[in-house]
């Protein structure tokens, strides 16, 4: 039974990669260095979200995420750790979903709420309404990683890309870039890996 819901995931994640997970243009959207603009968007209690709302904070993990998406849900579990670890650290995630809800029904506001209490997010999940903000950020896949760092100039964008090396198997990963990049950044060393390939779901728009 277990062979053939592995199976299944397989089969249903090619069905997904088929839209755009290796047909992208060239990247647009920040780059290592780049200072980030703030946003303000709509998060699933109805409250707008913004960077500066995080007075505190000593950066962020942005990731653009969704509902349906089959790597998203694979990643779940792994970015709602990566928001325990690190919140308290001072880097706390921003889930933001860039689909277009007219054309993935299943990612509409009234699912992200959803989906958000039946995994009890701990974080903010909000809205891309108007899919203005992934492309200032040149996210092209769910989910995708940006990671900032707070400074006197504003967010800067110290990190790009995936999760980790494993999208399949969380017990089987090597290589931890965001958590790895985030330690780094906190410690003050130079972060070693700072843009990967990010495995996904084209965005819907």
């Amino acid at each position: 039974m277990k062979t053939l819901k592995s199976i299944g995931f397989a089969l249903l994640l090619t069905v997904f990669s088929s839209f755009g997970v290796n047909d992208y243009p060239a990247a647009t959207g920040y780059g290592i260095g780049d200072i980030a603009a703030d946003f303000s968007l709509k998060n699933i209690d109805g409250e707008m979200v913004s960077l500066l709302d995080f007075n505190t904070a000593k950066g962020f993990l942005v990731i653009f995420t969704c509902n349906t998406c089959p790597y998203s849900v694979a990643y779940e579990d792994r970015i709602i750790a990566l928001d325990a670890k690190y919140k308290s650290l001072g880097v706390p995630v921003i889930a933001i979903n860039p689909n277009n809800p007219d054309i993935q029904p299943g990612d509409s506001f009234d699912a992200m709420r959803v989906r958000a209490k039946e995994k009890e997010f701990s974080f903010p999940y909000l809205l891309d309404d108007g899919q203005e903000v992934y492309p200032q950020y040149g996210a092209q896949r769910t989910p995708h990683v940006f990671l900032l760092e707070k400074n006197e100039t504003g967010n800067m964008v110290r990190y790009i890309g995936a999760i980790d090396d494993n999208y399949q198997d969380a017990s089987q990963v090597e290589d931890k870039y965001v958590e790895d990049a985030v330690d780094a950044m906190l410690s003050g060393t130079e972060i070693e890996v700072t843009l990967t390939k990010a495995i996904g779901c084209g965005i819907k728009a």
